[in-house]
């Protein structure tokens, strides 16, 4: 097998599963809402691509990627647990999220696990990973490989649907490899590892945006008051 490249990491897309993208009609544009918890650098990555976000739900106030959001004149939402069960906050959440009529919800960087009630409220939502699947569930997935140097000698990413309450799971959309290189330190790596993420969700989420029927062209004009 050839050695794996220092700058790019092969995607593999999955023939498998293919999500049925909820339609609100043929007069719309394809919809895309982000839930994003900390500095939404893979939402600005979906931005840069001038994919059609049309709005960023955060449960941080302070989260810098409504900021971004902001600057580029996407509308943003701030949903806080507020003392809520989860169940409850997941309702809440879904209708706050729904107000905006996505066709794909986008979990970019979200902290939190959804419960049934927000996920079977949409057709497609998907989840960024930074593990290959199967691989390192939940938080800090990047210092839990890095950490299993020398016998781990690679991590990778993953995008996939999320249709249930399972930890990083569910059919998978896209992965790419990501290399442990002989003179990286956790830094360089983790800085591959980002990269990779961004280019994959992009990837990704253009693909889902493809097998949508042919609309008109996405205006920034077509969000909710």
């Amino acid at each position: 097998m050839a050695a794996p490249s220092r700058t790019a990491s092969n995607f593999s897309f999955s023939s498998g599963s293919r999500p049925v993208v909820r339609r609100y009609g043929l007069d719309m544009a394809a919809r895309v809402v982000v839930l994003a918890s900390g500095s939404g650098s893979n939402l600005q990555a979906l931005l840069d691509a001038d994919l059609p976000v049309v709005a960023v739900v955060s449960n941080r106030p302070a989260a810098f990627a409504l900021q971004r959001a902001s600057q580029a004149g996407i509308a943003t939402v701030v949903c806080e647990p507020a003392g809520d069960d989860r169940v409850a906050y997941d309702a809440r959440l879904a209708d706050t999220v729904a107000e905006h009529r996505p066709d794909i919800v986008v979990l970019a960087g979200w902290m939190r696990m959804l419960s049934m009630a927000f996920l079977s409220r949409f057709d497609t939502v998907v989840n960024l990973h930074p593990a290959l699947p199967g691989e390192l569930p939940g938080i800090h997935a990047i210092e839990r490989a890095w950490a299993e140097r020398p016998q781990r000698t690679h991590s990778g990413v993953m995008v996939h649907l999320v249709p249930d309450e399972q930890m990083d799971a569910g059919p998978v959309l896209a992965t790419a490899e990501v290399p442990m290189l002989d003179d990286d330190t956790f830094d360089t790596f983790a800085a591959r590892v980002h990269l990779t993420e961004h280019h994959l969700l992009v990837a990704t989420v253009r693909d889902l945006i493809a097998q949508l029927p042919a609309r008109p062209a996405f205006s920034r004009e077509d969000q909710p008051a």
